[in-house]
């Protein structure tokens, strides 16, 4: 199927300009690809006219004729330099968008990141078997310290039961439910808007017999951000969900490297990661700087209001052990 995106040779063309901002708003993978070669053909044609300009113009056989050939002949090698790949920055540049998160795909109504079910399937997500999330950015700028706060004193009791059964440090367990739920304002909801109480992004595949709901996320596919909607596992309480996320942690061998990691936030994140837990590439990452933000909750909030007193050092893998 042809992709509607515009010819990069007529990056100065409106009606161009105009479809592939509709293939973007259709978070059209292509498009990225498109805008950056667009990008560097205008960085290269930039350039080339700064060197002709720190030249001295021929005083003699030199025409405004000639300059505006000049130009065109600069605009088209632009755009041939730009496709032949000679520079490499459009390439740099879709990297850099994909790593960043900026490749595609609507903010949805949860934010998961793997795909906890199974076996991993040829859309590259994991389905049937286990459970796992989807992909998601759980962004904490939109959510205030006090319900952050409020968010880990809820689940503590959970997490500790949990950890404890897992080898875990609570904090891991809290740190990957806020990452998996936006600290439990993207959790999937049903279509009545009732809520799951899925922490973990806990995809319900053919094992599952439970009840179930339809909520939007995000996979990367490819290495592509995209918002597609995924079927998660429902239960009665938050404590059922780690029940649930404990039996599944503890039954596949996928997960075994995670048991145990104590405090080691960095080596738990790393370990469902490498299980394929989440499709995003930057999964790791990204729960560990959760552990970080919760630490320093526990460190301002003290020991009484999260009953913290017993929890061992946290170790994020930025610091030595």
């Amino acid at each position: 199927m042809t992709l509607p995106v515009a010819d990069p040779s007529l990056f100065a063309d409106a009606s161009s300009l105009a479809s592939l901002k509709r293939a973007a708003a259709a978070n059209n993978p292509q498009a990225l690809k498109e805008a950056a070669q667009q990008f560097e053909s205008l960085f290269i044609d930039m350039m080339l006219k700064s060197m002709r300009a720190a030249n001295f113009k021929d005083p003699l056989f030199g025409s405004s004729q000639q300059s505006m050939y000049q130009d065109m002949y600069d605009q088209q090698l632009s755009i041939e330099l730009s496709k032949s790949h000679a520079f490499g920055l459009a390439d740099m540049l879709v990297q850099q968008l994909r790593r960043e998160g900026l490749a595609g795909g609507a903010p949805s109504s949860t934010s998961a990141t793997g795909s906890a079910t199974g076996r991993p399937s040829a859309a590259g997500s994991l389905s049937t078997g286990g459970s796992a999330p989807l992909t998601h950015t759980a962004s904490s700028a939109t959510v205030s310290r006090q319900q952050q706060t409020a968010f880990a004193r809820e689940l503590w009791p959970e997490a500790e039961r949990s950890g404890q059964q897992l080898g875990v440090s609570p904090v891991s367990l809290i740190a990957q439910a806020a990452l998996e739920t936006n600290w439990g304002h993207s959790m999937p909801r049903d279509a009545a808007g009732a809520a799951s109480n899925n922490l973990f992004g806990i995809k319900a595949g053919a094992a599952w017999s439970g009840t179930s709901v339809v909520s939007g996320t995000h996979e990367y596919r490819d290495g592509v951000k995209t918002a597609v909607k995924s079927s998660f596992r429902a239960y009665g309480s938050c404590a059922q969900c780690f029940q649930d996320y404990t039996a599944l942690l503890r039954g596949n061998p996928r997960y075994a490297a995670a048991l145990g990691t104590g405090g080691d936030v960095h080596a738990f994140a790393t370990a469902l990661q490498q299980g394929g837990y989440a499709t995003d590439p930057d999964y790791a990452r990204k729960l560990t700087a959760v552990a970080g933000t919760l630490s320093q909750l526990i460190q301002g909030a003290g020991a009484a209001p999260l009953k913290l007193a017993a929890v061992a050092p946290i170790h994020t893998g930025s610091e030595p052990l």
